[in-house]
């Protein structure tokens, strides 16, 4: 949807016919070896007068074009760089599109002129109007632009700020000529910003996280920005943690030029403060309008079929990604980190069952079911907690050990354990999340790959989370491997509310200890809902050390082989809230950052606007797989490492301690 703010608007013009009166012409002028083309082309882009007038200004050059082509350039003697090297280079090219609009106003006619000194895409109502204020611009540094079979003859361009222009050529040639023509002034000025500043752009468009230095040697920098080729910045975080280890003992004066990335300095942790957000969602039942669309799409569907490639309406997103909502399992980190502190293995196995049942309360959100965003491949999300050590049960064995002789005592410890917890998508088909958590001072640590299967049910939908996750208690050489429950969303044309079903299993090899904890699903004649049960063995002796019955998101009763018995009402604990950097801060592929117009969309009830911010991001997403499936590129994501059926984060707790 074009912006009609600063830019000035496009909603007043009558819809075209399809769009196919594209023509275009280019004004080209040819240029000395290390000159660019003449200054009078428009800088800046903010105005359409400068670029005509350079136009203007060589009648010869400029080749009339007409629908089939438009320039007598071809696109192998289109300009790769406005600078050559005694070659022609065209300073202008300028034609007709058809620009998609919005949904009502459909594809119109519209002017557009680039210039490929500023490389800048402006476009105007009409040819007569070229010498206004433009409608609307775009940058094509960083920008990727695509062929798209959505219509006839129609590309895409993807601007590095989000912005996303659909536009209709008059015929094939033409429209292979502008694709040519913009990828190649948008390769230049990605390229060359880079090399002005390397600092700026190299964040920004390097897979290297926030916080984390790029090459700071002269040497190694230009040789990286002197190749030729996409803007890719060589990152070691990629290998293993052993091999980067071994690079930087082999090359200790190199440690500042690149580093291997952790947890510990992905982010950095001075920038992070309390969330505030609480995402709460308004519990009230589905409108008439939103009851139709749901209607119509329940009427093209199966009973079982697989939701994974559906795309569902906009108004049952919640207001956050999935992978925000795996961090909100961590709402009480206090009981989380408690379970190291447990004196014996039955101890700690009890204390994580108790644990795991008032995880699932808080990581979802409110009584109205709603759908988290489906993640971007490649976003990530990250936060962390502060927890009072007064909180968190101390171990017996952690008492301080008293201070040498003749020496001063050590500092008093930091009042709080530091939780840190990153998540990333790691694929789109299927759609697959990893996280992970580690408390440094506890030892502890804990990695989970989740695939989520959604199936529809009805008049329910049922989300299968395949995967595991596994908990590591370093100090005590334990690891706890468990599984996930099924989610349910029910009463879809009502008011929709959330259940978790089935029964999962919590195991320790080490110490022979397990769980069982069943999710139960409400019966269609009564029956309570959100109803739990749990028991934890020690196998070897066929023994059972506790029981726990109730409500997942209610009141949660504990009963122990000793006979003694502990409640927990989870709507009274208190919730320890994460701390996360502000937008401004983070990354574009992180998940606030990401979605950020989509959720200010939401919170305002612009429904139409979040949807348009949600389709760019998803075309956006399957462009780039059809350009890696083109070139044969396996996906590599950032944090997390492929091992047998599972996923690994690629410098875990347990590999450094």
């Amino acid at each position: 949807m074009e912006k009609a703010a600063a830019q000035g608007g496009d909603s007043g013009a009558a819809p075209s016919s399809g769009g196919s009166n594209s023509s275009s012409r280019s004004s080209s002028r040819p240029t000395s070896a290390g000159s660019s083309p003449s200054s009078s082309a428009s800088r800046g882009g903010l105005s359409g007068r400068q670029g005509a007038a350079a136009a203007a200004a060589t009648p010869a050059g400029r080749p009339e074009g007409g629908g089939g082509g438009g320039s007598s350039s071809s696109p192998s003697s289109a300009a790769a760089s406005p600078g050559g090297s005694g070659r022609t280079t065209e300073a202008v090219l300028e034609g007709s599109l058809s620009k998609y609009t919005n949904l009502i106003q459909g594809w119109q006619s519209r002017y557009f002129m680039l210039d490929f000194e500023t490389g800048i895409l402006q476009y105007f109502v009409n040819e007569q109007s070229k010498n206004q204020k433009p409608r609307g611009l775009l940058s094509l540094a960083g920008a990727v632009v695509s062929l798209s079979d959505e219509a006839p003859h129609m590309l895409v361009v993807y601007s590095a700020n989000g912005e996303m222009y659909k536009l209709r050529a008059g015929d094939a040639k033409e429209r292979q000529y502008w694709v040519t023509q913009l990828r190649s002034c948008a390769k230049y000025h990605t390229e060359n910003n880079l090399k002005s500043t390397p600092t700026s752009r190299m964040k920004s468009l390097s897979l290297l996280p926030p916080g984390t230095s790029n090459s700071t040697s002269s040497s190694s920098s230009q040789k990286s920005l002197n190749q030729v080729g996409p803007p890719v910045v060589t990152i070691t975080h990629h290998k293993s943690p052993a091999a980067a280890r071994r690079a930087k003992n082999q090359c200790p004066g190199q440690l500042n030029e690149v580093r291997e990335c952790s947890t510990r300095d992905l982010i950095l942790v001075e920038d992070e403060v309390t969330d505030t957000e609480d995402n709460e969602e308004e519990d009230i039942g589905v409108l008439e309008d939103q009851r139709s669309v749901i209607l119509h799409l329940i009427s093209q569907l199966k009973l079982g079929m697989d939701l994974t490639r559906v795309v569902l309406p906009t108004f049952i997103l919640e207001k956050r990604s999935l992978l925000e909502m795996y961090a909100n399992f961590l709402a009480h980190p206090d009981l989380f980190l408690t379970v190291s502190s447990g004196s014996t293995p039955e101890e700690r196995i009890i204390y994580f069952v108790e644990y795991y049942l008032t995880a699932f309360h808080e990581g979802r959100k409110g009584a109205v079911a709603k759908k988290p965003y489906n993640p971007i491949i490649g976003e990530t999300f990250h936060c962390s907690w502060d927890v009072p050590k007064d909180k968190v049960k101390q171990s017996r064995t952690n008492s301080p050990s008293p201070s040498p002789k003749g020496k001063a005592p050590p500092p008093p410890p930091p009042e709080n354990y530091k939780l840190r917890f990153v998540a990333e998508q790691v694929s789109h088909h299927p759609p697959v999340s990893c996280f992970y958590c580690e408390c440094k001072e506890k030892k502890m640590c804990a990695n989970v790959h989740v695939w989520t299967k959604s199936k529809f049910m009805g008049m329910s939908i049922g989300v299968s989370m395949v995967g595991e996750g596994i908990l590591y208690l370093l100090e005590h050489g334990e690891e706890y491997v468990f599984t996930l429950p099924c989610a349910y969303a029910r009463s879809i044309l009502t008011v929709p509310w959330v259940e978790l079903g089935g029964k999962v299993n919590i195991f320790c090899a080490k110490s022979g200890y397990s769980a069982t904890v069943t999710f139960h699903t409400k019966p269609f004649y009564g029956g309570k809902v959100h109803r739990v049960t749990a028991e934890v063995k020690h196998n070897p002796t066929n023994t059972i050390v506790c029981k726990a019955q109730g409500e997942w998101n209610g009141t949660l009763e504990f009963t122990y082989s000793n006979g003694e018995t502990k409640i927990i009402d989870t709507t009274k604990l208190p919730i320890i809230r994460k701390k996360i950097r502000p937008i401004a801060k983070q990354g574009p592929f992180e998940s606030r950052h990401l979605w950020q117009h989509v959720t200010n969309a939401l919170r305002e009830g612009n429904i139409s606007a979040a949807t348009d911010h949600k389709q760019l991001l998803e075309e956006r997403q399957r462009v780039e797989e059809r350009q890696r499936a083109i070139s044969n590129t396996v996906w590599k994501p950032k944090y997390f490492i492929k091992e047998g059926e599972g996923w690994i984060y690629f410098d875990p707790l347990w590999k450094t301690h």
